[in-house]
C-alpha cells in the first residue's frame, strides 16, 4: 500500500482515514483477517504504537473486529461500510465545494466542470 502521511497533522488519524478508505472500496473484503500492527506499522514505516491507536479507532468504529484466538477481521456488517463510504463521500464532496467556493466558482461552475462539459471555465472566460 502506498501511505500519504503528511506533517501537517498527526499520524494516526491520517493512517485511520487510509485503512478506512481501503476497507470501504473493498481492499479488505468483508470478513477477511486484516493485516497485523506489526505488518502495517512496517509497511506504513511508523511506530507499532501509532498504528495500534489507528487501529484501536476502527476498532471503536466497528470497522476492524478482533478475535482473540485468529486476530483481526473486517466486520462483515454491509449496512456499517455502506455508512462509512457515505460519510467519508459527504465529507469530501463538502472540502471540496468549499475550496472552489473560495476560488469564486459558483455551483454551476463546479457542477459543469465536474460533468466535463466544454464550459467558459474551462475556457478561462
Amino acid at each position: 500500500m502506498e501511505w500519504k502521511i503528511d506533517d501537517s497533522r498527526p499520524i494516526w488519524p491520517q493512517i485511520k482515514e487510509q485503512l478506512m478508505r481501503d476497507i470501504v472500496a473493498g481492499k479488505y473484503p468483508m470478513g477477511s483477517p486484516f493485516p497485523t500492527v506489526r505488518d502495517l506499522a512496517e509497511d506504513a514505516k511508523v511506530n507499532r504504537n501509532t498504528m495500534q491507536r489507528a487501529l484501536s479507532e476502527l476498532e471503536n468504529e466497528g470497522l476492524v473486529i478482533t478475535n482473540r484466538t485468529s486476530g483481526r477481521t473486517v466486520t462483515m456488517d454491509e449496512n456499517l461500510i455502506k455508512l462509512t463510504r457515505g460519510k467519508i463521500a459527504k465529507e469530501k464532496i463538502v472540502s471540496f465545494r468549499q475550496e472552489m467556493e473560495d476560488m469564486g466558482f459558483t455551483m454551476e461552475e463546479i457542477i459543469s466542470l465536474m460533468r466535463g462539459s466544454d464550459s467558459d471555465v474551462e475556457k478561462g472566460e
